[in-house]
């Protein structure tokens, strides 16, 4: 029922993702898993979180990064989340709708006098640590020294964090009807409830981004089959796990399409819908087995005005780098980039 909004893009490959049981860890950065020639892993910044710097600068928060909160991740790579910040290091996504509605629309109950010395302690606490890891600066050596320099950007970012909640301390979180979700969600209903946190977060304009990695073991658990997420995606040779790996697609492709039905009836105060203002990206870092080339990816929404569905694009070059499908959705955006991570130029094949 949504073909008319919905591309298909083929043949792209992220070029980082050596490791096929940690492309996750990748998927939104395109850092090289392996790292260098004498030299560790290091990540680099996720397109969500470079995005919200640009788009999330009058809202809330920046952007938004959601995770499940299922104990088996189900082959997902280092991180928490998909998201990485400037400094390379994992971003703790919220875990579940409880957290997810808390974030949104939980009142502190506080007096303006327990929320000001509630940020003065914090503000206190994070000139201490400053204070004590530039006096360490001086102290150690080249290599040790690059370290703290990570540790200062992680710092420097809570920085901005406090500055943002001290500027939205006097401004109460948007009311809504719908009521706090109950504790021990899991599976398709996590994920469905999760999908309409999501739009009300971008309707009561918290935000401009978010990311979800989504839960996968206890999807499958929600649909009766008792599969571990990595032994399903093994499915070769083995006409049980394909049709249970192809139910599996079905089923997130249905809650995918439950997605756009919310997107595209959560109205504006113009009468459009937010369909009509964003752009969603869904896919994933593995095709099968360890197959990280021509990776699943389907653009929907109509945010990106230049972007042209009902089609599937074979892109002309195989191996063509995921970093270009994040630099085209930036721009379209309206993010000020020509360059992101390994990326050799934008996709004008998705453009009108």
């Amino acid at each position: 029922r949504h073909w008319k909004d919905i591309t298909l893009i083929k043949n792209l490959t992220n070029i980082g993702a050596a490791d096929p049981h940690g492309g996750s860890t990748s998927y939104l950065t395109c850092a090289n898993t392996r790292g260098t020639a004498g030299k560790r892993f290091h990540n680099s910044i996720s397109c969500d979180l470079l995005a919200g710097e640009h788009l999330g600068r009058e809202m809330r928060y920046n952007s938004l990064v959601l995770a499940s909160k299922e104990k088996n991740p189900g082959g997902h790579g280092q991180g928490m989340s998909l998201a990485w910040n400037k400094a390379g290091k994992p971003v703790s996504g919220l875990r579940g709708p409880v957290e997810l509605y808390g974030r949104l629309f939980r009142q502190t109950g506080e007096s303006p006098e327990q929320r000001d010395a509630r940020l003065a302690k914090k503000r206190s606490i994070l000139d201490t640590v400053l204070s004590d890891a530039k006096s360490l600066h001086r102290k150690v050596s080249k290599t040790d020294r690059d370290k703290l320099n990570e540790y200062f950007q992680s710092i420097r970012e809570i920085e901005t964090g406090l500055i943002k909640d001290t500027q939205w301390a006097n401004r109460p979180k948007p009311k809504t009807d719908r009521k706090a979700p109950p504790e021990g969600i899991e599976g398709e209903t996590e994920t469905l409830l999760t999908y309409e946190l999501i739009a009300l977060a971008l309707q009561t304009q918290q935000t401009s981004v978010v990311s979800y990695r989504q839960p996968v073991a206890s999807v499958i658990k929600s649909m009766g089959m008792n599969y571990d997420p990595h032994a399903l995606s093994h499915y070769q040779g083995s006409p049980t796990r394909t049709s249970a790996s192809q139910r599996r697609d079905q089923k997130c492709t249905e809650m995918l399409a439950k997605f756009i039905d919310i997107l595209k009836r959560t109205k504006e105060p113009d009468g459009s819908s937010l369909f009509d203002h964003s752009i969603l990206s869904w896919g994933t870092n593995i095709r099968h087995g360890h197959t990280i080339k021509d990776i699943p990816a389907i653009i929907t929404g109509k945010g990106g005005r230049e972007i042209r569905h009902s089609r599937v694009v074979a892109l002309p070059r195989k191996d063509t780098p995921l970093a270009n499908l994040w630099l085209t959705l930036l721009q379209q955006a309206g993010v000020p980039i020509d360059q992101f991570s390994n990326s050799t130029g934008t996709l004008p094949q998705l453009l009108s």
